[in-house]
């Protein structure tokens, strides 16, 4: 049994998430998830998961933290949050796609991202590429970060749901600053994952074809990179500037530029801002 310190009721505001509740409505009817695991705190959901996978952990584990102390975000940015301000979950995928389209795993998660927030809350996002949901407004919602071990990848989402605005950069919002209500965060969580399974096995049985699995249409559907003058700063502080185009079969931005054309794979760049 949990302490009073871990109920669920113990702060109306950021209840805990009920571990055993999840796992059955996740795992029930699923053909992808096989597990789902609540950890109170960790260092990294990312690193953790990555670890299993190394000592052979089934595709389809589950790892939520309510408190991640030392979460990354691309690039080794740091991402904090309160503890139960946020969704910290990452999951293990093993995907039978020709490796170089691996790189739509984070432009498929964002995607599923988005339709679940629509869809629980009605909160209208957009991806901007590599890995950020993003509000109206332009703030920032939520980060992913997907990393390869092996056959395996790890996907983590690091998601604001009632961080405060004194909790965030001036950057940053939460679901709730958006809404101006309590949200729940496990029909959110659920969501997502059930809109990652639909995604994910489309695209590995069309063997990451984006087209055929029609994940490229609906990526650009949600996008707010694509279309839009952006401005591109590399690892070694130059930038440049253009036309984001289209994004490529392996997951690269396109963006037209005077002096041509350039495909930016996500490990190419540093940030990508509107111009």
């Amino acid at each position: 049994m949990p302490d009073d310190n871990s109920s669920r009721w113990s702060d109306l505001d950021r209840p805990a998430l009920d571990a055993a509740a999840l796992q059955s409505a996740l795992t029930r009817d699923s053909a992808l998830w096989r597990s789902l695991e609540v950890v109170q705190e960790v260092g990294s959901t990312n690193a953790a998961l990555t670890a299993a996978a190394v000592d052979g952990a089934a595709e389809g584990s589950v790892l939520v933290a309510e408190h991640q102390v030392t979460g990354r975000g691309r690039l080794d940015r740091v991402w904090t949050s309160p503890p139960r301000a946020g969704l910290t979950v990452s999951f293990l995928l093993r995907p039978d796609v020709p490796a170089a389209r691996r790189g739509w795993l984070p432009l498929l998660t964002g995607v599923a991202l988005a339709e679940a927030v629509g869809e629980v809350t009605g909160v209208l996002a957009s991806v901007k590429w590599p890995n950020d949901l993003l509000a109206r407004d332009g703030r920032k919602l939520a980060g992913i970060l997907a990393e390869a071990s092996g056959d395996a990848v790890v996907v983590g989402v690091g998601l604001n749901v009632s961080t405060t605005a004194d909790e965030l950069p001036d950057t940053g919002t939460s679901l709730s600053g958006v809404t101006g209500a309590t949200v729940d965060r496990a029909p959110v969580l659920l969501a997502f994952l059930r809109a990652v399974e639909r995604r994910y096995r489309g695209w590995v049985e069309a063997l990451g074809d984006p087209v055929l699995s029609g994940l490229a249409r609906d990526y650009l559907a949600w996008s707010s990179t694509v279309g839009s003058a952006v401005q591109v700063t590399m690892p070694d502080g130059s930038t440049l500037a253009g036309t984001a185009r289209a994004v490529d079969w392996d997951g690269r931005l396109v963006v037209d530029t005077p002096e041509g054309t350039v495909e930016l794979a996500s490990g190419d760049v540093r940030h990508v801002r509107p111009a």
